[in-house]
């Protein structure tokens, strides 16, 4: 995706992190309710095509958005690091203080969008973040990673599973049971891991946009929990 592609241009930032340098790209609409930072999975970056289309429809919504790379590309090399939640958790939580400190985000509201171990890394980082965290996504994620947090999680929380991605979905259900605030599994039908298929990962651009439009609004009230998928 070239920067022309955007709704509201896009341009680079270098993330200083607890020492840490990680490159991201920010764009924030006018009068944007909120942001939302993607924490992509094992095996990506802010590269990755899936998450910047659904950043797009974001932008196109007038929800800013933050891609970022949670990993130097050092970091990155060590596998483990890939799998080490905490790890990615403590990076969501250090571009969170980052965004309130910064003078165009700050005051404004912040959302988490998470894929595969990324999903995981959101939720423990909401569950434990002292900056308030309003909603969270998550698209064929392992939700299950964040263990014993998931029950700490009071941000309004949508899970997004292919309804052919038959292992991850039986995870996100039981995962699905522990999360204690708001909550809603959508299973998109035919769909597998990736989503590649014809209108699957438009369909979780759509969902993704709605939660985040009504969760970022200042004075949004919780909804109830849905029934899970």
């Amino acid at each position: 995706m070239t920067r022309t592609e955007w709704s509201t241009p896009s341009h680079e930032v270098l993330l200083n992190l607890e020492g840490i340098p990680l490159r991201g790209d920010l764009a924030i609409p006018r009068d944007a309710p909120g942001i939302v930072v993607f924490a992509h999975g094992s095996g990506s970056s802010r590269q990755s095509p899936r998450n910047r289309r659904v950043a797009e429809m974001l932008s196109t919504a007038g929800i800013g958005t933050l891609l970022f790379d949670l990993l130097t590309p050092a970091e990155e090399r060590d596998r483990e690091n890939v799998f080490d939640i905490p790890l990615l958790a403590q990076r969501l939580l250090a571009v969170t203080r980052w965004l309130a400190g910064n003078p165009d985000s700050a005051g404004r509201a912040i959302g988490y969008f998470g894929a595969s171990t990324g999903a995981a890394a959101a939720l423990m980082a909401a569950a434990t973040s002292d900056i308030p965290v309003s909603a969270i996504v998550s698209r064929g994620g392992r939700p299950d990673l964040a263990g014993d947090y998931l029950v700490k999680v009071r941000a309004p929380t949508l899970l997004i599973v292919g309804g052919r991605d038959h292992a991850v979905l039986e995870l996100n259900r039981i995962a699905y049971g522990r999360l204690a605030g708001p909550k809603r599994l959508e299973v998109i039908p035919d769909a597998t891991h990736l989503f590649e298929e014809p209108g699957a990962l438009q369909a979780v651009s759509a969902l993704a946009t709605d939660w985040f439009l009504q969760h970022l609004a200042p004075a949004t009230s919780e909804a109830a929990p849905g029934p899970p998928g």
